[in-house]
């Protein structure tokens, strides 16, 4: 994984709108995601609607994900979720699960998904992307849906 976050899109100033799925497990984790993640929204699209969608789990994250992508309304879906890795396989299992499942919906609906749902192997490495500024994945996944949405949108004027 990557160490810094990627250079600012560009500022956007059209209308757009973005929804952000959020599971409620792992709570401290996935709020801090959530929370850069809309205020990088803020920053780069000010005009944007966001809307913040809770699911008990990460593996409740792709149904309400499909719902919202069917309903052809949001330019992008940030889904946010913390696994931690525990004795036994299943966060892998999870984690890969719900990769996946979040994969297919995008391509099959044509709606971007930016998969913030993460795994941890300790809680120090998801304070270090989830709560604090220098790596935070939420900022990350902000700046990709704002950068995807434009693209999006100039292929589909064309």
């Amino acid at each position: 994984m990557s160490k810094f976050t990627p250079q600012h899109p560009r500022r956007t100033l059209a209308k757009r709108n973005f929804a952000i799925v959020a599971s409620q497990f792992n709570a401290q984790f996935v709020q801090g995601l959530a929370d850069h993640a809309r205020q990088e929204l803020r920053a780069l699209a000010p005009d944007a609607t966001i809307s913040l969608h809770r699911v008990p789990g990460a593996f409740e994250i792709p149904v309400v994900v499909r719902e919202l992508a069917a309903q052809e309304q949001v330019d992008a879906i940030i889904a946010c979720g913390v696994i931690m890795q525990g004795k036994t396989d299943h966060a892998q299992n999870l984690s890969r699960s719900v990769t996946d499942a979040l994969q297919r919906i995008a391509v099959n609906h044509g709606v971007p998904v930016i998969n913030v749902v993460l795994s941890f192997d300790n809680e120090t490495q998801a304070r270090e992307r989830c709560l604090e500024n220098r790596i935070n994945r939420g900022t990350e996944a902000a700046r990709a849906a704002v950068e995807i949405a434009n693209v999006l949108s100039e292929l589909r004027r064309s």
